[in-house]
Formats: C-alpha cells, sequence, structure tokens
C-alpha cells in the first residue's frame, strides 16, 4: 500500500495525474491504477474527477494527512534500519531560502566531515516552499526563519540572527559611512530580492516602520543577480550581513549596517516534529546546534 499512498500524495501535491506521474517516474495509466486500487482499499472516493483533476474529497483530505504520516514513519523505519546495519549513511534533502545558503554550506561541509557517507541535496526555495516541501515529504529539512511565518508542529534549531546590510560600489555616497537610516534610501537605485521571498517583505517592514516605501527599479529571486547589478553600476542592495560579505568578498563593493531596523530576525534549521527522529536527521539537528551562533 505504500507505494500506492505516495502515488496519493503525489497527485495531492501536483493537483494533475500527469505531473503526478512524471515526478514518480511512472506512466498516467499506472497512477490512476494506483489511486484507484487505493480507493478500493479504503471503501472511499478520495478524488473528484471527470476528464481532469477535480481536487480532493473530505475523505480524500483526511486520507491525506494519514497518508504522510504512514509514508514519513515508513521511510524513518528504513532509516532506523539502515543505520542499523551501516552506522550513520543515506541521503539528506534540505531546501533554504536564498539568503541562508551559506549557512546551508557550513552545515552540510561539517556534517560531511563527520559522516561522509551521508550525501546532501540543497535546493534554494522561498519559506513558503520550504513548508510545503515538509509537509509534502519533499525535503527532509530546511533551512528558513523561525519567528516570521506561522510553523506549524516541527522541530527547530537556530542558527543565526539576520543584521541587514547596505550594499554599496566604493565610489557611492554610502560607501564612507558607518551606519545608514532606512529613510535615507527613498529615492535611491535600489535592487531588491522579489517579494515572494520573506526576506524582502522583512526588508519592507523595515522601510515601512521608518516611514517611508522606496521603490525597487529591479528585482530578481536571485541574490548573484542584485550584487551583480550593483557591482556593475550605481544601484544599492540589502542583504543579510552573512550573504553579503560572502557575495562581496573580492570586489569592489562597500557593506555599511543599517540602522533604525527592527528586531533581528532569527534564521535556523527546521525539520518534521518525530519523536525520536531518524538518526540522521538527529545528528543534523545536533549539529546546527552546535553550529548555532544564536546565544
Amino acid at each position: 500500500m505504500i507505494d500506492k499512498l505516495e502515488m496519493f500524495i503525489a497527485v495531492a501535491k501536483e493537483g494533475h495525474f500527469g505531473r503526478a506521474a512524471t515526478s514518480l517516474g511512472i506512466t498516467q495509466p499506472t497512477l490512476s491504477t494506483g489511486i484507484k486500487h487505493l480507493e478500493e482499499q479504503l471503501g472511499v472516493q478520495l478524488i473528484f474527477r471527470g476528464s481532469r483533476f477535480g481536487g480532493l474529497t473530505p475523505e480524500g483530505q483526511t486520507a491525506l494527512i494519514w497518508a504522510r504520516k504512514i509514508v514519513g514513519d515508513t521511510r524513518q523505519l528504513r532509516e532506523e534500519m539502515r543505520f542499523k546495519r551501516h552506522g550513520l549513511s543515506g541521503q539528506l534533502r534540505i531546501a533554504v531560502i536564498p539568503t541562508a545558503l551559506t549557512w546551508a554550506a557550513k552545515l552540510s561541509s561539517r556534517f560531511s566531515d563527520a559522516h561522509p557517507n551521508v550525501r546532501f541535496t540543497i535546493l534554494s526555495r522561498t519559506s513558503v516552499e520550504i513548508l510545503s516541501m515538509l509537509d509534502n515529504l519533499d525535503v527532509d529539512a530546511g533551512i528558513s526563519y523561525l519567528d516570521n511565518e506561522p510553523m506549524g508542529r516541527v522541530s527547530t534549531e537556530p542558527l543565526y540572527e539576520e543584521r541587514y546590510m547596505l550594499v554599496c560600489a566604493e565610489g557611492s555616497p554610502f560607501a564612507g559611512r558607518s551606519t545608514v537610516g532606512w529613510d535615507e534610501l527613498v529615492g535611491q537605485k535600489l535592487c531588491l530580492l522579489t517579494p515572494d521571498m520573506q526576506n524582502r517583505r522583512i526588508i519592507n517592514k523595515n522601510f515601512a516602520a521608518a516611514g517611508v516605501m522606496p521603490e525597487a527599479r529591479i528585482e530578481s529571486n536571485s541574490t548573484v543577480v542584485v550584487m551583480a547589478n550593483v557591482e556593475a553600476g550605481d544601484w544599492l542592495t540589502i542583504l543579510p550581513e552573512d550573504m553579503a560579505n560572502f557575495l562581496a568578498a573580492g570586489k569592489r563593493l562597500k557593506l555599511v549596517p543599517l540602522s533604525g531596523a527592527e528586531s533581528a530576525h532569527t534564521v535556523g534549521l527546521v525539520a518534521p516534529y518525530r519523536d525520536p527522529h531518524t538518526p540522521v536527521l538527529g545528528a543534523l539537528l545536533r549539529e546546527a546546534k552546535r553550529l548555532s551562533a544564536v546565544n
């Protein structure tokens, strides 16, 4: 039944039979047959469908909660048995907000040094996407904001607190300053992350708290793009300190602290709540705690 539950989870996630089949590497007829057999085994209709996917029935909504739990528990059992046979090994999939990718590298590097038989897949995603991927069992953990969006029932380990920096060219009027106020950026050529990024929403809140709302003339979901624009011209961007330092290294750029911001936001490791965690995920949470820069 586990394979059929995984099919059901994929259909609920994709909202489309064809895309769900592709994500599982099977044909659409095989998927449809699997869902039909699952409905027969459970004695209820799970999905409204005519010529296309029409959403989950009320019974399907309830079944989805159980399907995620059963599949998650099954995967945990497999991990436990692998640990008994081979020690810490396998694959960890982690989704990370773009501004925390340097911390993902620190965590995965340290963990890999201690546990070389564990492989990592690290994906850049928004905070909203990370929560969805955790719910759908698409990743094992995430690195995201811990205090700025509803997280649900999860295990967390704080890693660091964001401190925002203005990034400008060496010739900018702001380059020699010790600090810059958020309200001083009105009318400046700003290149910022897109509004779907939680980092951008936090930046907007800081501007609003200062009584202003400057316009970003260039927006991107890539930190590399916003930094490249600053390097190429007289643009300004705002990034968390660690990511700004990493991207500005070796470039003719200056980082200036922004003053008058709201209290710092905590970023950390997020994992689905389980008691106990799989051995690999438990070890990752402990490593995050050792790495943490949060007092």
